[in-house]
């Protein structure tokens, strides 16, 4: 199949299933004869898996501009030289992560002005929105239920206090109050499979849609 491409972002707080999720996605895609490109912000690029290094992982205290600066980076070099290309090509782009979880870490959790944040974002990106985000909303409380039983070691932003996470998420869930045209927001609660399902829901109509517009082109 080929026609103009799809965006679509995943987000929501640590441990809410977004890469279970994304791969189910890209599964389903793939199934129907889609060529997808399955990637991540920060880390989708070389440049940006050092960027993620330093922002995730470094034992250091990074002053929270810095640190907006340095997703807002990556985000740059990201879309420029992989996302952009490949919706331009018709493929489907699903992304972990990408100027909303900016506005929600770096703006509400880091106490930063969103909107300037928001800004910043879309410069770097040069005005790329999504055609469709996927918000998995889960209790804080519940997410770092699911990452102690998960893993043994956290990064930086998941060693955050419960505080900073009930931030990000309020700041999540007003963006989606904010567009609800471009926000499908899900129960992260609900069995992986149900979630799935609702996510085809919602994808699949743009799928007919970015076929129609590729044939109307061509």
């Amino acid at each position: 199949m080929t026609g103009r491409g799809l965006f679509i972002t995943l987000e929501g707080g640590d441990g809410s299933g977004k890469s279970t999720q994304a791969a189910l996605l890209e599964s389903w895609l793939q199934e129907s004869d889609r060529v997808v490109l399955r990637t991540r912000e920060p880390g989708g690029t070389d440049f940006g898996a050092e960027v993620r290094e330093i922002v995730l992982h470094s034992t250091g205290h990074i002053s929270p501009r810095a640190e907006a600066l340095l997703y807002a980076a990556d985000r740059a070099h990201h879309i420029s030289t992989k996302v952009r290309p490949a919706i331009e090509r018709g493929d489907v782009v699903i992304q972990d992560r990408y100027l909303d979880s900016s506005v929600a870490y770096q703006g509400a959790g880091r106490v930063l002005d969103a909107d300037e944040i928001r800004g910043l974002s879309l410069w770097a990106a040069e005005g790329l929105l999504p055609d469709v985000t996927i918000l998995l909303d889960l209790d804080e409380q519940v997410a770092r239920g699911r990452l102690d039983s998960a893993r043994s070691r956290f990064d930086r932003l998941e060693n955050e206090k419960s505080e900073f996470h009930g931030r990000v998420r309020a700041a999540f869930l007003e963006l989606a109050r904010a567009e609800p045209a471009r926000f499908l927001v899900l129960d992260a609660t609900l069995p992986v499979e149900r979630l799935a399902a609702l996510i085809r829901g919602r994808i699949e109509p743009l799928l007919a849609s970015s076929i129609d517009a590729g044939s109307d082109a061509s």
